[in-house]
Order: C-alpha cells, then structure tokens, then sequence
C-alpha cells in the first residue's frame, strides 16, 4: 500500500488575524473596559465561534470518510477509526464543558433567560468571577483540570514537533511571569474581575483551539491509513440481474458493475462492442421471445496507472407466463373438503404469487406458500386464475379448471392399540383379530385411507350382527361411535374361529353431508 507524505496544516491566515485581535484586545482591556473594547470582544468572539463552525463541519467530513472507509475494509481501518472515534469523544466533552460555562455566564449576567449569543450585561466583571472562582460552586478548577486532562491525552497522538508545539501552547494552564499575576493560580489569572464579554470570548477561543487540535489528529490518523486511496487486490467486472428467468412479455433487467467503484469515475460499459448510455450500470433489454439468451461485453476505467478492462457474460432465460397449478393430494377437487393446492412460477417466489376462483362456487385462501380450495357445487368446473408481480404490475400466468366431486364413503374400521402402543386398524377381509384387541378397542372409526387421501369421518351409528348356536342372527346397536355395553358382553362369549358383522355404518365427513356405507366389515376371532 502506497503511504502519501505527512504533510503539516499551518494555522490559516484568518486564524492568526483572530488570534492577533484577541491580544490586542486583552491589552485594551487592561487600560479600560470601553463600549468599543467590548464591541471589540463581540466582533472576535463571532469571528472565532464561525472559524470553529467550519473546523467542526471539517472534522465531521472526516468521521464520515472514516466510516465509510472501516466499512470497506474494517481489517486495514478499524484501529484506526477506534482512535479517531476517541479523539471525538475526549474533543466533544471538553468542547461542551466549555459551552455550559458560558451558558452559566450569561445566566449570571443576565439572568434564566440569557442569550449567549446576545448578551446584555456584557460589562459585568462579577458573573465569570462568580460561576468560575465561587468558594463552593466555582467551575474554575474543573476547567483547569479538564484542559490539562485533554492536552496530556492529544499529544499522545500528534508526532510533528511543530503541531506539538502550537497544540501545548494553545492549552497551556501557566500563569505567566508578570505585574498583576502574582499569587493568582490559573483560574484567578483569567477569570478574576474579567468581563463578561472577555470570559466568553475566552471560552469560545478554547472551543476553537479543541475543534483545531482534533483536526490535526484526525490529519495524522488519516495519513497513517491514507486513507484516500483505499486499494484492493481485485478489479472485477458483475452483472447482477434482478432475475436470471424473465417471463414472455416483460424486460431483462441487470446491472453491470465494476468492483470498487469510484462514484466520481464511473467505468463505461460496452455490450456487443457498443458503448450503452447508462445510469448508475443499470442495463435493459426486452424479452420478447423465449429461450436462453446471453449478454456479453467489457468495462473500461481510467486509473492512475492507465485503463482497466474487464470483460463480463450473463446469462438469463425468457420462459413463457405459466403457472404450474396441481392438487397437492389428489387429481380432482372435492366438495366441502379443503382440498390442498399446490401454485408455482418459473423464476417468480411464492410471495409474489396470487390465485383466485374465477368461477365455481367456493373459496380459495392462502395457507403457508401454497393455497387451499374448498369447493360447493359438485359436478360444476372450478377454475382457478394465477397471477404473478412483475416488476410491480400484476400479469396473468394462466387458468386451470378442476373437476368437482363429492368425497367418497369412507371405509370402516376397528381401531385399537398394539403392544408398542401403536395405533393399528383392522379391515377385515379374512384376517383374524385377536380377542384381547377386540375387547381393548372402544368402537370402530371411518376414513378414506387409501394411501393418497388420509381424511377422516365422524361415526353416527352402526351394528353389529351375531350368530346363535342355532344360526339365528342377533343385531345389537352400538352406543354411537363406541361399543355398547351388550355388544362387548357378545365379545366375552366369542371362542377362536367365531366371527360377526360390523355394518349400516353411518358417517359424516367434512363436507357436512350424513351418509350410509354399504360396504360391512367381517370380523373373525383368532
């Protein structure tokens, strides 16, 4: 990485006039303290308080150029953004310190409603005496000690002897050597007796020096990083499309990008050796016809050491607006029954995608990324429509009709547990049930479960058909869904090989419709 030269920032014309003026001042002071010294110490103080606005906003720009250069390459700026983010908190508080003092000034001179920035009382020798050399309350040493604090922490980072200088005199606390000085500590020296033009004007020369000693460091931080010419090891050119499968109708849409990118140097962009007129690297073309399509070209940029080219390809496809639209569980719709349905676009999410019933009685409702149909008429067609956002407008992907039928009976079962507590059910057709089972199960059940539908019924009613040793047979009626109690004294007389009829089941399902199976189930003991 290349290390620009340090190179010093001398105090500005401006500033050394101010400083010039501020002495000039001090002096006049000394012999009177006239309307025109004090309008003379108005003038400075506004001159100072611009001078430290525009070192504020500079140093501001430099923060940001800090931050984001730490979020391009925090492993090459992050220490270095910590200690300029030190130097900001230490500036900051001895900055505010020092307006909270002069706000208490103007307080004291003019009473809760001062302005600092209008001061009335601007005379007073008693309100910087009061606030800053007060027996209990004064903020005079608070102020010593906090310019001496910062002093000591910002020349740890300024190596250049002469900022070094000009940085320890500007927040030097020693009392000088002459008439009138004499057994005052620093506080007495400057705010004893003193105007309140003067303290002010003092207090806002402090915020000036801060805003101009965080500036040198921020200087010196910045070419320890130079961080103006922030490098990496790879130069590549990118398109990035919106979406690699564009539907029949609507337009490609990518942008090609240089990495690294320069705001101020945008790259230019060739495809098919034409130069596009783009904003920003957006690029659009079209999709008119289907298929696979390629894009391919070159960015030029003008660097420091001559022009990088970089050649890039894209490839993307134009499929036709279909929907793919199935039943998750089965081919038809079944009325009064939330049949799961299952919508898909090529290169479109799930989110973006919308159906509704365009005919058919019914309803048809989003449930997690797919849909659920609840037809009501059978034997009447439902079709349902697909569209998709593209691009922010709704386009259609196609209609599917779907038969509608009634759910068939379901088929009877006996269900129990086994002995790993599993749930089984008995269908009968010649297979034996133990009688153990038998007397463990509570009634029997009824559902479609023919291993694509799984729904269940509600059991009304059924009965069960005996055999006496005389061949009669003996009906009993269950207790609804459950076996009677005169139906289980049956299953205690049963001996192995005995078998009897479960039948005229009657079950509701879902739909709401009562229905009669005429299927019976035979139940054989082993």
């Amino acid at each position: 990485m290349s290390r620009k030269k340090t190179t010093e920032r001398p105090p500005s014309a401006r500033q050394k006039m101010i400083n010039l003026m501020y002495i000039v001042l001090l002096a006049m002071l000394a012999m009177n303290i006239s309307s025109d010294v004090l309008n003379g110490f108005t003038i400075v103080e506004e001159s100072l308080s611009k001078s430290t606005t525009n070192a504020s906003l500079q140093n501001e720009a430099a923060y940001r150029e800090f931050a984001a250069a730490d979020s391009v390459n925090h492993e090459k700026v992050g220490e270095w953004y910590a200690k300029a983010l030190y130097v900001k908190q230490i500036s900051d508080s001895l900055f505010n310190f020092a307006d909270e003092l002069k706000t208490l000034i103007a307080i004291e001179a003019d009473g809760k409603d001062a302005d600092v920035d209008n001061i009335h009382n601007r005379e007073d020798l008693e309100a910087a005496t009061q606030v800053m050399l007060h027996p209990t309350r004064g903020k005079g040493g608070m102020l010593f000690d906090a310019i001496n604090n910062y002093r000591e922490k910002i020349l740890e980072m300024v190596t250049d002897p002469t900022q070094r200088d000009i940085i320890s005199n500007n927040f030097s606390t020693e009392v000088p050597v002459k008439i009138g000085s004499l057994g005052k500590n620093w506080q007495e020296y400057n705010y004893e007796n003193m105007p309140v033009a003067a303290a002010i004007t003092m207090l806002t020369k402090l915020q000036n020096d801060v805003r101009y000693a965080e500036g040198q460091v921020l200087h010196t931080l910045v070419n320890n990083i130079d961080i103006g010419d922030l490098r990496v090891n790879a130069i590549n050119a990118y398109v990035i499309p919106t979406t690699q499968n564009v539907v029949q109708g609507n337009n490609f849409k990518a942008r090609i990008i240089m990495a690294a990118v320069d705001s101020t140097a945008r790259p230019a962009i060739y495809i098919d050796g034409k130069k596009i007129d783009s904003e920003d690297g957006w690029y659009e073309v079209p999709a008119t016809r289907t298929g696979d399509y390629t894009i391919s070209g070159y960015m030029e940029l003008n660097s420091g050491n001559g022009v990088i080219r970089r050649d890039f390809t894209q490839n993307y496809s134009v499929v036709s607006p279909l929907a793919t639209v199935s039943a998750t569980m089965m081919n038809v719709l079944y009325a009064g029954y939330d049949n799961p349905i299952s919508i898909s676009v090529p290169g479109v999410p799930s989110n973006m995608i919308s159906a509704r019933l365009k005919n058919g009685g019914g309803t048809l409702t989003r449930s997690g990324n797919g849909f659920i149909c609840k037809p009501t008429s059978v034997g009447e067609d439902v079709v349902i429509a697909v569209t998709a956002n593209q691009e922010g407008r709704q386009q259609s992907m196609g209609e599917y009709a779907f038969r509608v039928r009634q759910l068939p009976d379901p088929t009877p079962f006996i269900e129990y547990k086994d002995e790993n507590g599993n749930t089984q059910r008995y269908r009968g057709g010649g297979t034996p049930i133990s009688k153990k089972n038998l007397q463990a199960s509570d009634g029997i059940v009824a559902a479609i479960d023919d291993g694509l539908l799984n729904i269940g019924f509600r059991v009304i009613s059924f009965e069960t058909t005996f055999f006496d040793n005389s061949g009669n047979a003996v009906p009993e009626i269950s207790d609804g869904t459950h076996f009677s109690n005169r139906q289980k004294r049956v299953f205690d007389q049963l001996g192995r090989g005995k078998r009897f009829y479960i039948q005229r089941v009657k079950a509701i399902g879902p739909d709401g419709i009562e229905r009669q199976l005429n299927t019976a189930l035979e139940v054989i003991i082993n």
